[in-house]
């Protein structure tokens, strides 16, 4: 049924209908949802105040605020319904019932590696698996995740347990957030010479979040000045109070450079998840699982670092893991040996992938190759979507009028390119947590693993010039001359840190300068002389500071201002011009304003910009 609409526009009214639709649509797809004209929707738009073209991504509080136009009840499914909504029509549901406990089988414990930067943490872990992996680390601080799977032998048995590698500076948050959700155990390294610090306190933070146990290392006993007893004493404040002082967590003391004691820490471990956990899973159904980490390899490609949490992954298998899918054509553990399959707990390097997965997208194994690229192109559709909604400036008509009335306000848009994408999300969260006030704004309008693109330096230039971050890569030939020729800005960064700096320091230099008034000198009137083509000019004694000539003065009367933005438009010492007269000799001073009188007071000040913190 026709109803006018808004405007005199015709368009359905929806009696209260209700209608669905992913972040990011636009009126083509809202009108489509209700059978109308995409240009009466535009029409309403711009009644509501709101520029809108038919094709372009609408805000969805904009699109609640047109369905209530027309009554409609119009919801904006969150990504993650959508992707739920997704997969069952395809009918997969991810994470579902594993069976009856004949089909569960133990599984070796997930244990992630957390504590503060400097700690030993991957020293530790190049000690379990006798591996060096910390010589080819930036600044010797871990920038992305690793996973591998060692065995230990406990009571006669061979146990696996699987280690995840997170990240130790702060600035990486965010990942170690994301280990501790894909854990089973954590294994908080505190150095015995140094106690607990920030990290230390945020790593138990975010493992008592994650809701698993902790086992606790005691790293560099051999080092002078090693306190093991004090590293208890501080974490029983924690909540983490050692066995030997009756509580529940378990400490170990060992030393990762001298190697002493590693056998005790894995033992540890493996009793704490018998005791604590009951660890099993369902081997016998298709796999599902996370992405730990993923980068693109010149020679092999698209490759990922996926944890396998049920079933079994296997050699020729079709996947979809975030936006990616493919194929399984190889895959390899932690010695970059060749395996057919890949059981639960288990953390393999994938090949075969389309694109690049982000770190901490689920994969699962569907039934063929056509599903997995259905499943993905919708997914990188939506993510298109919100890159666009991302890149769009606010346009209603109020805040444009707003912006003409103020000035433009600031805002700095980031692609982020970066080897690997945990280290692109790490860099993401810290560059999302500086603030500098409200006058400026930074958005993030996309962030990759690769090469820098063409499609980067359009978006970049399609956005009115947002900065191309490459954090550890390079653009490709076509991408650079395009972005040469079109003045595109891109940065290049190996270290993370010198990223967060330097975008806060062009932030800070975004903001519009600050001006305080400084003090120069006084001066008080004792006579008044009338000069011809000039007025009346102040005979006066400098009573402290300087007073210079053509500063910014003003005239003050009985503590009282009489007359403010004025110049000291001359100044004379006796028959000679002077550019400045201190403190104690007598001047006379002219100021352009003519009602003056004995006693009152020549304040000489300057404005100064004031340096941003």
């Amino acid at each position: 049924m026709q109803a006018p609409a808004v405007g005199g526009v015709s368009a359905p009214r929806g009696g209260g209908k209700t209608i669905r639709l992913p972040q990011g649509a636009s009126l083509t797809d809202f009108a489509e949802k209700i059978g109308a004209n995409p240009a009466s929707l535009v029409a309403i738009m711009m009644h509501l105040g709101k520029m809108v073209t038919a094709t372009q991504s609408v805000d969805p509080d904009d699109l609640m605020a047109l369905g209530l136009e027309l009554d409609f009840d119009v919801q904006v499914v969150s990504p993650e319904d959508e992707d739920r909504e997704l997969l069952e029509s395809f009918d997969i549901e991810y994470g579902e019932d594993e069976g009856g406990e004949e089909h569960l089988q133990s599984r070796p414990p997930v244990v992630t590696v957390m504590g503060h930067v400097d700690h030993g943490k991957t020293k530790l872990l190049d000690a379990v698996r006798h591996a060096n992996v910390q010589a080819g680390e930036a600044g010797g601080i871990t920038q992305h995740i690793g996973a591998y799977q060692v065995e230990t032998e406990v009571d006669g048995e061979k146990r696996a347990i699987t280690f995840i590698d997170t990240p130790g500076h702060e600035a990486f948050t965010a990942m170690r957030a994301r280990g501790a959700d894909t854990t089973d155990l954590v294994v908080l390294v505190v150095a015995a010479d140094d106690g607990v610090k920030p990290q230390t306190t945020e790593a138990i933070d975010h493992a008592t979040a994650a809701g698993v146990p902790i086992v606790v290392a005691v790293n560099k006993i051999d080092v002078e000045g090693a306190d093991p007893n004090r590293v208890r004493a501080q974490l029983t404040e924690y909540g983490l109070v050692a066995e030997e002082f009756g509580g529940q967590t378990q400490f170990v003391d060992v030393s990762a450079r001298e190697r002493i004691n590693i056998d005790g820490l894995l033992e540890a471990i493996i009793l704490t998840a018998d005791a604590e956990l009951d660890l099993k899973a369902n081997p016998d159904m298709p796999a599902q699982g996370s992405a730990i980490e993923a980068h693109l390899d010149k020679g092999r490609g698209a490759v990922a670092t996926v944890l396998v949490q049920r079933g079994t992954l296997r050699v020729g298998d079709s996947i979809v893991c975030g936006v990616a899918h493919g194929r399984v054509r190889a895959m390899l553990d932690e010695n970059l040996e060749n395996v057919t399959e890949a059981g639960p707990s288990r953390p393999v390097e994938v090949l075969g992938l389309a694109a690049v997965p982000g770190a901490g997208d689920n994969f699962l194994v569907v039934e063929d190759d056509r599903i997995a690229r259905q499943i993905a192109d919708k997914r990188v559709a939506r993510k298109r979507n919100a890159e666009l909604l991302k890149s769009r400036k606010s346009s209603s008509l109020e805040e444009l009028f707003k912006d003409l009335e103020r000035g433009e306000r600031q805002e700095l848009l980031l692609i982020l390119k970066g080897d690997v994408s945990g280290s692109v999300e790490a860099l993401e969260d810290s560059l999302l947590k500086i603030d500098v006030g409200e006058e400026v704004n930074l958005r993030i309008i996309r962030r990759g693993v690769g090469a820098i693109t063409q499609d980067d330096v359009n978006l970049s230039l399609a956005s009115e010039g947002a900065v191309i971050i490459g954090f550890n890569v390079r653009p490709e030939r076509n991408a650079q001359e395009l972005a040469d020729r079109e003045g595109v800005d891109i940065r290049y960064y190996s270290i993370i840190y010198q990223a967060i700096e330097e975008i806060e320091a062009a932030l800070k230099g975004m903001l519009k300068p600050e001006f305080e008034e400084v003090q120069l000198g006084q001066a008080e009137i004792r006579e008044i002389f009338k000069v011809p083509r000039i007025g009346s000019v102040a005979g006066s004694m400098v009573t402290s500071g300087v007073i210079q000539r053509n500063a910014k003065a003003r005239l003050v009367r009985d503590g009282v201002v009489v007359a403010d933005n004025l110049t000291v438009s001359s100044l004379r010492r006796f028959k000679d011009d002077a550019t400045e007269v201190r403190e104690g000799f007598e001047c006379g001073i002219g100021v352009g304003y003519n009602d003056i009188k004995l006693g009152d007071v020549i304040e000489c000040f300057e404005m100064r910009e004031k340096p941003r913190d």
